[in-house]
């Protein structure tokens, strides 16, 4: 059991009047989570899984999913009868869940804002793979519905019930689940024993109403993702907001400047499998890569996708595009899944170069990314496809923040330009790194098939993409740039012109 989970949702017992000897071994009842625990290590030991199960409790519960009989987290209030909010924003809170893989996984709800709740929590990225039906009715409607079906991994029931009627209904429902049917209960009723009482029957989990939507995801990631399992590397992808505004040029260098300046493992994939141009910018000429992955994704594993990649260095591997014409680039839109979580398992950082295409694969890896990079060009096409991009990833990833966005081929001369802030008010966000136009240092680059920091380390667009990978692996957070609005040049030539 999570400590967050506890923190936020489980049963914080409110001052009481005295108890019986018997209960516990001092007189009155626990007021904070920290008595209750020091009073249960020695004297409420865990109904051991065996017992539970014989007793009619829902089933064993694995050791490294059972949750303990009780936790000590940190003191909160104790629970508001007053209804709260459902509604999250993007939050912290999500960025510590991992994937939950594919399970079944049904709810009975006898309230619209639980219900709601756990059918937004079904819609994150981090749920893709897990199949979530939601429908009302609460424990009663749960019996009857499984009298005649099987029951699925997990069961949620949302119930008003306390203390005995809570417990006989659940009763009622271990009847008729199967073996290894894990059940979380949403209950009403801030109640520490009740807590006790479920767990040791054998229940998952006992949250308390109003839930949210960490709350959900991660119980369910708790449940069924191996705490011993080595956690999937962060997926980054980059796109740009039209063709020819350099999101490959940023993707390699940024890849490079992790690998090479932070010394951490990268692996770069380039999934423009027509026209990539990593191969050419690492100066590298693999016989294998993406396409070979990607047509037998069914096969895939570790020891593939090793032999396709191409070390560019220590710390960078390269999953080259084949580059060629040769045949037909139709997928559909989970067929790079496979190819993603197995470099995933792998490398703490898989830097994906998106192609300029928008079609049900380059949607899905955008959707399911956990870092987006928009790299633009200070034009009006660029900013219309730029709010484009972001509204519509903010409507697929609505728990996630916004992309980064960088600003590339900046100042180029005598051609006209919309300014950082002109071009940042509409989107309601700030640039990440702000790239000048200096066509001879990248010609250079591209020519030599090096990086930036490899043609001249001191440069201010190496310091920039050193920036920028410290910003998307978490090193440090996004710096103010500044910013000149039309406005205020505009109104310098005026003053320019009066003084004249």
């Amino acid at each position: 059991m999570s400590e967050s989970a506890v923190q936020h949702n489980q049963p914080i017992e409110p001052q009481a009047e005295a108890a019986p000897a018997e209960a516990i071994s001092v007189q009155a009842q626990p007021a904070t989570y920290q008595d209750a625990a020091a009073q249960m290590q020695p004297q409420a030991p865990v109904m051991d899984p065996a017992q539970a199960v014989a007793a009619g409790s829902f089933q064993e519960i694995p050791q490294q999913q059972a949750a303990p009989a009780y936790a000590e987290p940190q003191p909160q209030q104790a629970f508001d009868s007053q209804p709260q909010s459902a509604a999250f924003s993007p939050d912290e809170e999500l960025n510590d869940i991992r994937p939950v893989p594919r399970v079944a996984i049904q709810a009975f709800c006898e309230t619209q804002q639980v219900a709601t709740v756990i059918e937004s929590a079904s819609t994150d990225r981090r749920m893709t793979k897990a199949h979530v039906k939601v429908q009302l009715g609460g424990v009663a409607a749960a019996v009857d519905f499984y009298q005649t079906a099987t029951t699925p991994n997990l069961i949620m029931v949302e119930s008003r019930l306390e203390g005995g009627s809570l417990i006989a209904e659940l009763e009622n429902l271990a009847d008729v689940c199967d073996e290894g049917t894990n059940v979380v209960v949403v209950g009403h009723k801030n109640d520490v024993q009740l807590y006790r009482d479920l767990i040791s029957r054998g229940v998952a989990e006992y949250l308390v109403a109003p839930v949210s939507m960490a709350d959900i995801m991660e119980i369910v990631s708790t449940l069924f993702v191996n705490p011993e399992a080595e956690p999937l590397g962060e997926t980054i992808a980059f796109v740009g907001s039209k063709g020819g505004v350099g999101s490959s040029t940023v993707a390699h260098n940024t890849s490079w400047a992790i690998a090479q300046n932070h010394e951490s493992d990268v692996v770069l994939a380039d999934f423009d499998l027509a026209f990539g141009t990593a191969n050419i910018d690492f100066d590298q000429d693999p016989a294998q890569g993406v396409a070979e992955a990607v047509f037998s994704s069914d096969r895939i594993d570790d020891t593939f996708l090793d032999r396709l990649l191409a070390k560019c260095s220590d710390h960078l591997s390269l999953l080259a595009a084949p580059s060629t014409l040769d045949r037909e680039y139709d997928f559909e839109p989970n067929d790079f899944a496979n190819l993603i979580e197995v470099a995933q398992r792998s490398t703490p950082h898989v830097l994906i170069d998106m192609p300029h295409v928008w079609t049900g694969w380059a949607r899905q890896v955008l959707a399911n990314a956990d870092k987006i990079v928009i790299t633009a060009t200070p034009d009006l096409a660029c900013l219309r496809n730029t709010k484009n991009l972001v509204d519509t990833l903010s409507e697929l990833r609505p728990n996630d923040g916004k992309p980064y966005l960088v600003l590339n081929q900046c100042n180029v001369p005598k051609r006209p330009e919309i300014s950082i802030a002109d071009f940042c008010e509409p989107l309601e966000m700030e640039p990440t790194i702000v790239v000048p136009f200096e066509p001879a240092l990248f010609g250079l680059a591209s020519n030599n098939g090096q990086m930036i920091s490899e043609t001249d380390a001191k440069h201010e667009i190496a310091t920039a993409f050193d920036t920028l990978a410290q910003v998307v692996t978490g090193r440090r957070e996004i710096q103010p740039v500044e910013k000149k609005s039309m406005g205020s040049i505009l109104s310098r030539f005026s003053r320019k012109k009066n003084k004249d």
